[in-house]
């Protein structure tokens, strides 16, 4: 054993971290053992993008996947956790080319193999750094395994899975509307656009019938747009227009001559139950253009400026285009309003810029086929969502899938697997680089110029990592994996992909949970952004604080779903956590002076022995039960209360008198043995949640092993607890609570010794008060103490107070002067009322609470209840002191 005066006076985590990372490393504790009879436990690391450093989600998500692994490899599970990083297609390229345009160059002036020699290059860099990051959390995933969505292996799956869905007539090539990004010049999802609502305005515009006086009023929030309208549709009920369905219109501005139809999809309530149908610019106008065989006519290209369509708009941006049309139609005579109006304008997630739909050739996925046996697996149960209410917005999502446009117009990512002839015309599909045409022979092949979307290579991880299309050892063993661990906000684009992936192409499902996680939002409840200037380095906190602190602090109040605010005042308490163990720990290892391990009989144990060891059982339990039900933040809770309450704060306090120069060398041995145990069982059951700091006081601990990390887990021993002193014990504290009470609100001097009556009427509860009247004389800093079946009158100037067992006395006489304390409690009520009447002022200016802020109101409702609560109590104890 370490001597315990080599553990220093102030715990350090530079010193202490790094050191103990480095050792579980090199010793490939987080390698899973080749021990196949085991069961396994895996997890594949939502692989964070190759485009900058860790956020604080991150951290979040890493520090839960960190506590679930090392909980189940100290219960003997064989654990792997698969870490990687994604090649984050659209992401990395605009940060590359950004780099490239503050050189003066862009990606053309390279062309396309240079220029990805150069993200290659980008990715190096990127990677290591958040490698090294993910290194400074503790995680201890097993870095001999790490895999990035680009490498070769996962190139070949990716490979592989587009050949045999394109060979089934899964993959389909076709002209859709999509959303364009006109800034990333790429398609994107529908998923990744972000809807934010925007002031704008509804203009009410006159379309002339054809060889009539009469006209159609259409209100549109694109006026841009109706250059490509290609027809004017009603709702078929709508009484108003059932007269003009079958007529045509005349396009104001245009000329155009286009048909009025009738479509249940219009809303008759919206605008005046007219609606200017652009196929070309709109998903829903795309889809009745496809039911009515409208043209497509594209007026807006892929910057976002008008196109040769628009005539003599061409070459206008789309907003300058929307001015120039805007007067246009008002000098002409054909604008009759115009309405303030908001709505959801579709921004893209990568740069914020305003989406534009475009009819456009892409690839898609079909998706039906693939959703149905997704949405069976959940619902039989063999897929598990935590908490279970995310089940059902997964079902939603995946009952009502569209088509999934795979393709990108980038240059980093998956190529496409398809090849042109430029021969014969033929397309070849192929999981190799075909050298020439099969049907003629040509060598002259084209590859397709696009990429494929980030998705869907992330959406192969949870086998593509273990070597899938290969039946590996590890796919055979770890897959399907134990649990995903994720964000709330990657449902869609992440999960239901994985689930409908695992099971077409590995006929068994990726994983059995999937423990959903909330957003870490700021201390005013406001996402974390750059443009918002919240954003937190954890990195920075690491450096300051410790990779424990940060790790305790983001789990403390997670509730499985939910988002957690980040306040820096849970740092600093996790901080003083840190060093509360630290120092108990101190305490503990400088009287284990002689130590030896002994069986020690129950007998030979005190009320506080049997208590703690009996609590530390049930913790056991109750932390096992809570990490099963992946309610990690109410877990780490519980170790916090116990900790630094039961062990810190009552039973070392208890046990100092046992460990003086008068105690038996037997007794010692006891008192050592039993704080040994508790000491070990809580940095075991906490090594999962602060990996660092547990094992740095576990390797001074005598009888420790060569690291915690493979430490059996703490299992509740029913041997070990016994009822009747933990309900015994409660009673003591209970008394000794209410002593310290009536110490605090009474102002007694923290040195004065008192006298205290404890009437106890039950036979057996006053011999448990009498046996160990020391715990309370000790606690409750007691000069006399006197236990009483019952008193013939109440003591003289005494104050009371009640427990379930007992009813105390303390008499003030002597030791503080009554009416200096009721003069300085009726200042402090003066003072308590001048804050209750400042705050109920404010909450009752109309003015103030129609321009203050939110917080601000809540902040004068928390001041007001504050001092209403400060004032009851002041009155109470001024009645206690004026009957004494």
């Amino acid at each position: 054993m370490s001597s315990a005066k080599n553990l220093p006076s102030v715990y350090d985590p530079g010193s202490v971290e790094g050191k103990w990372y480095e050792y579980w490393k090199d010793n490939n504790y987080f390698v899973p053992r080749d021990d196949r009879s085991k069961k396994p436990f895996s997890i594949v690391m939502p692989p964070p993008n190759v485009t900058g450093s860790l956020h604080l989600g991150h951290a979040l998500d890493n520090t839960l996947q960190d506590i679930l692994t090392r909980w189940r490899r100290m219960q003997g599970y064989n654990c792997l956790w698969l870490p990687g990083t994604d090649h984050a297609g659209i992401a990395t390229q605009a940060r590359v080319e950004e780099a490239l345009a503050a050189e003066g160059l862009t990606k053309h002036d390279l062309g396309r193999e240079k220029f990805l020699e150069r993200v290659w290059e980008w990715k190096h860099l990127y990677g290591n750094r958040i490698t090294s990051q993910l290194s400074l959390m503790g995680s201890s995933c097993d870095w001999s395994r790490e895999r990035f969505t680009m490498d070769e292996g996962c190139s070949r799956a990716v490979r592989e899975v587009f050949v045999n869905l394109y060979e089934k007539g899964l993959i389909y090539q076709g002209d859709y509307i999509i959303n364009w990004c006109p800034r990333c010049h790429t398609a994107i999802s529908d998923i990744e656009v972000e809807h934010e609502d925007s002031d704008g305005y509804l203009w009410h515009i006159k379309y002339p019938i054809q060889d009539s006086d009469e006209f159609l009023v259409v209100a549109t929030t694109r006026p841009e747009t109706m250059l490509g309208d290609t027809g004017v549709a009603v709702h078929p009920d709508d009484e108003r227009y059932t007269h003009l369905v079958g007529k045509n219109v005349v396009l104001p501005l245009v000329n155009r001559i286009i048909p009025v139809f009738a479509d249940s999809y219009v809303e008759r309530e919206f605008g005046t139950g007219a609606v200017k149908v652009t196929p070309a610019h709109d998903p829903n106008d795309f889809e009745m253009g496809l039911r009515h065989n409208l043209e497509q006519v594209v007026v807006i290209d892929i910057d976002a400026f008008m196109n040769g369509n628009a005539g003599p708009y061409q070459g206008m941006e789309r907003y300058e285009c929307r001015r120039r049309i805007v007067q246009d139609l008002k000098e002409q005579g054909y604008l009759i309003k115009v309405e303030d109006h908001r709505h959801a304008v579709g921004h893209c997630q990568r740069c914020d810029t305003v989406i534009e739909p475009l009819v456009s050739k892409q690839w898609f996925v079909r998706m039906k086929p693939l959703a149905e046996p997704a949405i069976k697996k959940v619902l039989n149960g063999e897929i598990r969502f935590v908490p279970e209410r995310f089940t059902k917005i997964y079902i939603g999502w995946m009952e009502n899938i569209r088509d999934w446009c795979i393709s990108r117009q980038l240059w980093w990512g998956h190529r496409i697997p398809v090849w042109y002839c430029q021969n014969c015309g033929e397309i070849i599909c192929s999981k190799e680089d075909p050298d020439r045409c099969p049907s003629c022979r040509s060598a002259e092949l084209e590859q397709d110029e696009d990429v494929l979307d980030t998705w869907f290579s992330s959406a192969l991880w949870p086998f593509s990592t273990l070597g899938w299309p290969q039946r590996t050892a590890d796919l055979d063993y770890f897959y399907p994996t134990s649990v995903l661990v994720t964000g709330r906000d990657i449902i869609f684009f992440w999960v239901a992909r994985m689930i409908f992936s695992g099971i077409e192409h590995t006929g068994r499902v990726p994983f059995y949970d999937v423990n959903i996680h909330g957003l870490i939002l700021d201390g005013q409840g406001r996402k974390m952004s750059k443009s918002l200037g919240n954003g937190i380095d954890p990195i920075e906190v690491i450096e300051k604080y410790g990779a424990d602190t940060l790790r305790f602090s983001l789990i403390t109040g997670v509730t499985p779903g939910n988002d957690v605010r980040f306040h820096w005042d849970k740092v600093e308490n996790t901080r003083n956590f840190a060093n509360k163990i630290w120092n108990a720990s101190r305490f503990v290892l400088m009287n284990l002076e002689g130590y030896e391990k002994i069986e020690i009989d129950p007998e030979e144990l005190t009320l506080a022995d049997r208590w703690i060891i009996s609590r530390l059982n049930q913790k056991a339990e109750e932390v096992n039960s809570l990490l099963e039900r992946y309610d990690l933040g109410e877990a780490a809770k519980v170790l916090y209360d116990f900790s630094w309450d039961e062990f810190c704060d009552w039973y070392i306090e208890l046990v100092k008198p046992r460990l003086g120069k008068e105690a038996g060398r037997r007794e010692k041995l006891v008192v050592q043995n039993v704080l040994n145990e508790v000491l070990t069982g809580i940095l075991r059951l906490l090594h999962p949640f602060m990996p660092f700091i547990t094992e740095e006081i576990y390797q001074y601990l005598p009888g420790h092993n060569e690291t915690i990390m493979l430490d059996p887990w703490p299992l509740k021993d029913d041997r070990r607890i016994w009822p009747a002193s933990l309900d015994e014990m409660q009673q003591i504290m209970s008394a000794i609570r209410a002593l310290r009470n009536i110490r605090a609100e009474f102002n007694v001097a923290p040195g004065s010794q008192i006298k205290a009556i404890l009437v106890v009427a039950d036979d057996d509860c006053r011999q448990v008060f009498a046996a160990n009247q020391s715990y309370i004389r000790q606690m409750a800093r007691l000069q006399e103490m006197e236990i009483a079946a019952k008193l013939s009158q109440k003591p003289a100037q005494a104050v009371s107070a009640l427990t379930a067992q007992t009813e105390i006395y303390v008499p003030l006489e002597g030791i503080i002067d009554v009416n200096k304390e009721i003069a300085r409690l009726e200042k402090d009520l003066k003072a308590a009322d001048g804050e209750l009447a400042k705050a109920r002022d404010k909450l009752n200016n109309a003015n103030f609470v129609s321009r203050a802020p939110l917080e601000v109101i809540e902040k004068e409702k928390s001041k007001a209840e504050e001092a209403g609560i400060r004032k009851e109590g002041i009155l109470q104890r001024l009645q206690i002191l004026k009957d004494a």
